[in-house]
């Protein structure tokens, strides 16, 4: 082999081991997913699958799990999550660069949140939602709030408000360091030209600081709504899908029906439903946030 045909190859050759690493940990965990979810197969019965039943899964995930309401509430967080987190983290971004005494000190415990881990996030405020002595619920008590008697995680009523609580406390520092950051990257000449112009308060930020970050913003939306429509950790140290499922995500419905029913061929289709309904979702995000936008 000569050094042309040498040097040709190497790249192939380097690329190689990433390829063979995506097949094994993408694709055929993909492939395998799909075919399951035409066959029978639950482990309670049997180790390997039964045979094909074509549909029958799919139809199934509809008439033995409450996966509608599973659908709705994994709706409620995802977009009530992002649009509240947003708007939180935009406020205290630009509080942050009103270049305000303190920053460094806010920018620091800012972080702290996020380096949580979800399920230690969830133990902190499943002792914080304990009906007797609990912080949050006392604080509730004494504003007035009317806490149900079987405390915030056990009422069907407020069960997934508390899951979006917490998730809000934790990642609302992830949307305000990122906008932060966005919030310093506007060239300053633009603003001073915008005050000239008369722009403040309001204007300033729907006519300049808005558009100038909107990149910035649709890019990290779009990643937290993936991010919260998928959430599991804090459903399951918080409220396990309950009571009853007032509170069961579509990542939890699938952790029911594939790890403790034991259910495979139900729960490959129900993961490629959940893909089907992600990738519309996000395509629809797409069309309409990146319209216009020059690559």
């Amino acid at each position: 082999m000569d050094a042309l045909s040498s040097r040709r190859i190497l790249p192939y050759l380097l690329v190689l081991p990433s390829i063979l690493m995506l097949i094994g940990l993408i694709i055929y965990p993909i492939s395998f997913s799909l075919i399951n979810s035409f066959r029978q197969w639950n482990l309670q019965t049997s180790p390997v699958p039964l045979g094909f039943v074509g549909l029958l899964n799919y139809r199934m995930v509809f008439e033995t799990t409450p996966f509608l309401d599973a659908l709705r509430n994994t709706l409620i967080l995802s977009i009530a999550g992002t649009f509240i987190e947003f708007w939180f983290g935009m406020g205290i971004a630009l509080l942050l660069a009103s270049q305000l005494k303190g920053t460094n000190a806010v920018r620091a415990l800012l972080i702290m949140p996020t380096t949580i881990a979800p399920i230690v996030a969830g133990f902190l405020f499943r002792y914080m939602y304990y009906e007797r002595g609990g912080l949050i619920t006392w604080l509730l008590t004494q504003i007035g709030f009317p806490v149900p008697p079987q405390g915030l995680l056990g009422s069907s009523t407020t069960a997934l408000a508390s899951i979006a609580l917490a998730d809000i406390w934790q990642w609302t520092p992830f949307f305000a360091i990122v906008l932060y950051a966005g919030l310093l990257s506007i060239p300053e000449d633009i603003k001073e030209a915008a005050i000239v112009d008369g722009a403040t308060g309001l204007r300033m930020f729907a006519w300049i600081t808005l558009p100038s970050i909107s990149r910035t913003a649709i890019i990290v939306v779009m990643i937290r709504f993936m991010q919260l429509f998928n959430m599991f950790d804090l459903v399951l140290v918080l409220t396990r899908g309950g009571p009853g499922t007032a509170s069961r995500t579509l990542s939890y419905n699938l952790y029911q029906e594939g790890l403790v029913n034991y259910n495979i061929g139900v729960a490959a289709a129900m993961t490629w439903i959940i893909v089907i309904i992600v990738t519309i979702l996000i395509n629809i995000y797409a069309r309409v946030a990146f319209r216009g936008w020059e690559w």
